[in-house]
């Protein structure tokens, strides 16, 4: 059973972006290769600041689209609430 990661890079222009991924490191490389996303190729290099598992990519996709939903000031209360739950 796959694993799925709903990701967060931040891009050179100091914009989100999230996508969801069974390869959190193949992906990330593949952004910062230019092979990635159509936007993150215009806005390299990109940097990961969050990652969650889900165990579907049905799940993992939902919550992307959610999460792509929210306002900048919605994403980035998420991102410092979740980041720091699960550092240690």
């Amino acid at each position: 059973m796959d694993e799925y990661y709903f990701y967060v890079v931040l891009c050179s222009n100091g914009a989100f972006y999230a996508g969801t991924t069974n390869n959190v490191e193949n992906r990330i490389k593949a952004h910062n290769s230019g092979k990635g996303a159509k936007y993150t190729r215009a806005h390299r290099p990109v940097k990961l600041i969050y990652q969650e598992t889900f165990p579907s990519k049905g799940e993992a996709l939902s919550f992307e689209l959610k999460f792509k939903r929210f306002n900048r000031q919605k994403k980035e209360n998420y991102l410092k609430n979740h980041c720091n739950q699960s550092k240690k």
